[in-house]
């Protein structure tokens, strides 16, 4: 279907659909002709790769990923969309939508039965509000991706995106980076969507690493102490650490002493390799 970029061609059909905006699902559509072919070519959408993308608006850049991969799943979780996208995506036989919300749907099931041969890729729209929650979904069931390509504000995007010992930095920083090797693709105005939004986005991609950034003994115990450090970003490190782990603090000291990280140190300064050493100290000390 033509000119899904036109917001008189998108209010008529959606009109034609009785569709309305959900602002609960945090709906905009994008309406820059120009983002979505750039998502497409930069998020992996090539000839022997499958495309699963999670939340398919009316189907704009879905079009531009079927275009170009062997395959696309899409899964959308408004039902109300799905007569939508059948009329906009008519002419592909390369696309399979799936009503669901992805935090429930089997992923491994899913890419292992509509992807089987191909390399796959992740593309998504996400509504802010459940940015994080659906990216570390998808990085912490080490799905067979190779890369996740999404549009999240341009906040959020600069968080993900922090290195280690920048003042940026937080715990969805490391988290993110300890599965992945994410990176600024390119900015989006407010202006590229309808309804417009009050803040910018941006377009990023996670590179999905084949190990983990750092080696450690025990995920949870990397995961708590990471969240932990920065419960309290005014705080130092031990101070954050004995309230979160609810340790004495001066068990925590000697544990970041043993780790060779200084307890007067704040969360932000750490490397991924100190986290990992106060993350396998503190594994030890409680397994004992």
């Amino acid at each position: 279907m033509e000119n899904l970029s036109n917001p008189s061609t998108i209010r008529e059909l959606l009109t034609r659909h009785g569709f309305t905006f959900s602002k609960a699902l945090g709906q905009n559509f994008l309406i820059n002709p120009s983002v979505c072919p750039r998502i497409a070519e930069m998020g992996g959408a090539q000839p022997g790769f499958g495309v699963l993308e999670i939340g398919l608006g009316i189907g704009v850049l879905t079009a531009e990923l079927a275009k170009r991969a062997d395959k696309v799943v899409g899964i959308e979780i408004d039902s109300r969309l799905l007569p939508v996208l059948q009329e906009t995506l008519e002419e592909f036989d390369n696309v399979r939508i799936i009503h669901g919300d992805v935090l429930k749907v089997d992923l491994h099931r899913v890419i292992q039965e509509e992807f089987a041969g191909m390399e796959v890729a992740v593309c998504a729209n996400l509504p802010y509000y459940i940015t994080s929650p659906i990216l570390m979904s998808l990085l912490e069931q080490r799905l067979p991706i190779r890369s996740i390509t999404v549009m999240v504000q341009r906040e959020a995007a600069q968080r993900i995106c922090a290195l280690p010992g920048t003042r940026e930095v937080g715990a969805v920083s490391i988290a993110v980076q300890y599965y992945s090797q994410p990176k600024i693709l390119f900015q989006v105005s407010r202006g590229s969507f309808m309804p417009a939004p009050e803040v910018d986005s941006c377009v990023i991609r996670l590179d999905v690493r084949a190990a983990p950034a750092v080696p450690v003994q025990d995920e949870q115990a990397f995961f708590q102490v990471v969240r932990g450090a920065f419960s309290q970003r005014r705080k130092t490190l031990s101070n954050c650490l004995s309230s979160s782990l609810g340790l004495p603090k001066g068990q925590i000291q000697q544990l970041l002493e043993s780790a060779g990280v200084s307890p007067g140190a704040r969360a932000e300064q750490l490397s991924m390799e100190q986290f990992g050493a106060v993350a396998d100290a503190y594994a030890m000390m409680i397994s004992h």
